[in-house]
């Protein structure tokens, strides 16, 4: 891939770092500002029900902070844009919807079809 596109990747990725970053530290000032305890245990309940959602979304984003740590790595590497499986160039627009990918679309819809048949 020719380093014009992976910086552009490289700026996008990082940019979406910082922005997941950024949500991580919100919402844990947030948690310790809203330390309220509720008399009413409905209130308590939905108290600990928004953490418990919230906490969930923040852990998907943690992973996919990795993931783009390793797609960052990939670009150090000159690896990026090379499906894992088969060896073959990503294409640009599936790299573009999702930049942390490591399979080429038809390596994709393979494994997704073995899955549906497991």
């Amino acid at each position: 891939m020719e380093q014009e596109k992976l910086d552009y990747f490289k700026s996008m990725l990082n940019e979406e770092m910082r922005v997941l970053q950024g949500e991580a530290g919100k919402t844990v000032t947030e948690m310790t500002l809203d330390a309220a305890n509720f008399p009413d245990p409905t209130d308590r309940a939905t108290q600990e029900s928004d953490r418990s959602f919230e906490l969930r979304i923040r852990d998907r984003e943690r992973k996919l902070i990795n993931k783009i740590k390793d797609a960052l790595d990939r670009i150090e590497s000159r690896e990026f844009g090379i499906c894992d499986d088969c060896g073959e160039d990503i294409g640009e627009a599936r790299l573009k919807a999702r930049p942390v990918t490591t399979q080429c679309i038809d390596c994709k819809i393979a494994a997704e079809e073995k899955e549906r048949r497991v």
